[in-house]
């Protein structure tokens, strides 16, 4: 579990495929100062995704990607250089300064506009309709593994408000529109969504 609060931009330093090609494995270079704490196995969230640590070195960590989560996400575009959104698990007693990720991405969403709006981005993105019925102003979404408070809900699309911080700590400051991007939806809404179709 992750809280959508990014504590490091990693970047894509290798990419090696896997078996038939099909999986691959990333090498992610991290400025976290304590790679060799993560142990192997550990979940890490990258953009949004979580993923499996399978080796560590000093300045980074290796994890392997199936083929079905290359097709479900937008890893499957990432390249040497491509910067990633990090965060590690959660720990009994952190504090949940964002909202509850499970790390399984829903879909794929584009960036459609970024509005500056007083200090901060207004920041639109498509998605697919079977999605947008779980999203809701005020609740909350993960957009490349960022927490965000939604402030505008169409039929598939919807609008947040992204301040410069969040820019300067996460790949937002390199997003352009157009962009891919892997979208959370909130694991409330899916549950009350379950519940209200078994009713």
């Amino acid at each position: 579990m992750f809280t959508g609060i990014v504590t490091a931009l990693g970047t894509v330093r290798r990419i090696t495929p896997l078996g038939t090609g099909h999986d691959m494995r990333l090498v992610i270079a991290t400025p976290w100062p304590d790679t060799a704490t993560i142990p192997i196995g550990a979940s890490i969230a990258c953009s949004g995704c979580c993923l499996t640590a399978t080796e560590t070195g000093p300045d980074w960590f290796a994890t392997d990607v199936s083929a079905e989560t290359l097709a479900c996400t937008t890893l499957g575009s990432w390249r040497v250089s491509t910067r990633v959104n990090l965060e590690r698990s959660l720990c009994v007693g952190d504090e949940l300064g964002g909202h509850i990720v499970s790390g399984h991405v829903d879909g794929v969403g584009a960036a459609l506009t970024a509005t500056p709006e007083n200090a901060s981005t207004r920041w639109q993105f498509r998605i697919p309709r079977e999605l947008a019925r779980f999203i809701a102003v005020k609740g909350s979404v993960a957009v490349n593994g960022v927490s965000l408070t939604v402030n505008e809900v169409t039929a598939d699309t919807f609008g947040v408000n992204v301040i410069p911080h969040t820019a300067e700590v996460t790949t937002f400051g390199l997003l352009r529109p157009g962009d891919a991007v892997n979208v959370e939806i909130d694991m409330l809404a899916r549950y009350v969504a379950r519940l209200a179709e078994t009713a």
